[in-house]
């Protein structure tokens, strides 16, 4: 199953990670933005992410997706198979918009939301018709993190969920069923977790963001990126494997390590602590200078993993590796429909009848 043409709105980092992942699948992308600013921020996500695949799909691209921009919902979505929501997290914003999308879709279009947290039956109250509705929670960079986290809400019909699955597998991305309803899904609680303890950490003064960044990224960070928690533990068992891990941890769990239960207090105090802590490690980078580095890094990485196991790829390689040779088959199919067209009898030049 394939998506032929494709609905953002919402042009964010987010929004505009959907609208380069989609574009350079050769997929025609409809945006609507009321932001001013819009056309200029999607084009610098879209700048970066070019970039970024032209390193990445050895194999070739295919003709880039043509990206329009609409005056309102209704045009954006207007004969779309994919409506893609990406509006700030509040729930009243989210009832608006998509309560609008839902009244102008095509009836077997599906609309999921990127949203980090709120549950889909939540947003569900404010469509006619909330079957179609999942939540699609990405990360960023969308254009070249493949997980995408699917949740369906209590209306939302198992063979949308499926079929959901199916269109976000056919750009690249490895997407993954989330079992059960709950608020911030499985990675977000992942995150939110380890981001409580961070600022903790910060705030007693037991290390500098810089220090806490290089403590993740020359350790658990580099094993998590292609084994995952669960899959590395069970190796820190030894023979015995994960039997043996959790006896000799478990009974860490009861003492006082953590702070997750406690949340530092939200004040300017602690905004200025973190943002000086944060110039002073990053400050002599843009934002984009930044995001150069990071794709390029994490293309970087995925090339690597697309060498393990013996050529096969591994873990997020395997996927990148089937993805990069799908790009390159996609390239080939444009460049064909190209060479058709100019030698179509339409597009010949015939030579003039008579004399001279």
């Amino acid at each position: 199953m394939t998506i032929t043409r494709a609905a953002c709105v919402g042009g964010g980092v987010i929004g505009a990670g959907w609208v380069a992942r989609l574009a350079l699948n050769g997929i025609d992308v409809s945006i609507f933005d009321p932001d001013p600013e819009a056309k200029r921020k999607v084009g610098e996500v879209m700048k970066g992410a070019r970039r970024a695949y032209r390193r990445m799909a050895t194999n070739g691209l295919p003709r880039e997706g043509r990206i329009t921009y609409a005056k309102s919902i209704a045009e954006a979505v207007e004969g779309a198979d994919l409506i893609q929501e990406s509006v700030p997290e509040r729930l009243d914003l989210k009832h608006k918009v998509l309560a609008e999308i839902d009244a102008h879709a095509q009836r077997d279009a599906i609309i999921g939301s990127s949203t980090s947290g709120i549950k889909p039956t939540d947003m569900q109250s404010a469509m006619k018709r909330p079957q179609r509705l999942v939540v699609a929670h990405p990360f960023n960079p969308v254009y070249l993190l493949p997980l995408v986290e699917i949740v369906g809400g209590e209306k939302t019909k198992k063979k949308h969920v499926e079929r959901a699955r199916e269109l976000y597998a056919s750009i690249g991305m490895k997407p993954v069923v989330i079992r059960k309803e709950i608020e911030a899904f499985v990675g977000d609680r992942l995150l939110e977790a380890m981001w409580r303890e961070a600022l903790w950490l910060i705030k007693d003064g037991i290390c500098t963001v810089e220090e806490l960044d290089d403590i993740m990224r020359y350790s658990f960070g580099l094993r998590w990126a292609q084994m995952g928690m669960f899959q590395v533990y069970r190796i820190a068992g030894g023979e015995a494997g994960m039997r043996h891990f959790m006896a000799q941890f478990g009974p860490c769990l009861s003492w006082p390590w953590t702070k997750l239960m406690d949340v530092p207090e939200f004040n300017d105090e602690l905004v200025d602590l973190i943002a000086t802590q944060s110039d002073a490690q990053s400050g002599q980078w843009s934002i984009r200078e930044l995001e150069k580095i990071r794709d390029d890094n994490l293309v970087a990485m995925m090339e690597a993993l697309a060498r393990g196991d013996g050529g096969k790829g591994w873990g997020a390689g395997e996927l990148h590796k089937d993805y990069v040779k799908q790009l390159g088959k996609a390239a080939k199919g444009s460049k064909a429909a190209r060479k058709r067209k100019a030698e179509s009898p339409a597009n010949t030049l015939e030579p003039k009848s008579g004399k001279g």
